[in-house]
């Protein structure tokens, strides 16, 4: 009977060391985070390469939990404001930092 419990108790806790070892910290993003900002990464691209102003822009897109940032080259203030407004219309976007630059 000992040996049952012993086992239970040890598989309980790998369980939960398991289970912190996957949620995410300040500095670490968890595996569904990741998988998250991936495809919210992939929805910004689809969405600026999309815009017809935007084609031949130079825009790098990243993302870290929901919160996208834009960064590369564009030909005009107006191409950058939109560039933004198309990230921000992503689902799933938390908020957009700018860096992107005037060329």
């Amino acid at each position: 009977m000992t040996s049952i419990k012993r086992f239970f108790a040890v598989s309980i806790a790998a369980s939960m060391l398991f289970a912190i070892g996957c949620a995410s910290t300040a500095k670490q993003e968890s595996t569904g985070e990741y998988i998250d900002d991936a495809t919210i990464t992939t929805k910004v691209k689809t969405a600026i390469f999309n815009e017809p102003t935007l084609k031949v822009a130079q825009i790098n897109v990243d993302t870290y939990k929901s919160v996208v940032q834009l960064s590369g080259f564009v030909n005009s203030s107006a191409d950058m404001s939109k560039a933004v407004s198309v990230a921000r219309s992503v689902s799933g976007v938390a908020s957009v930092k700018n860096d992107i630059q005037l060329k």
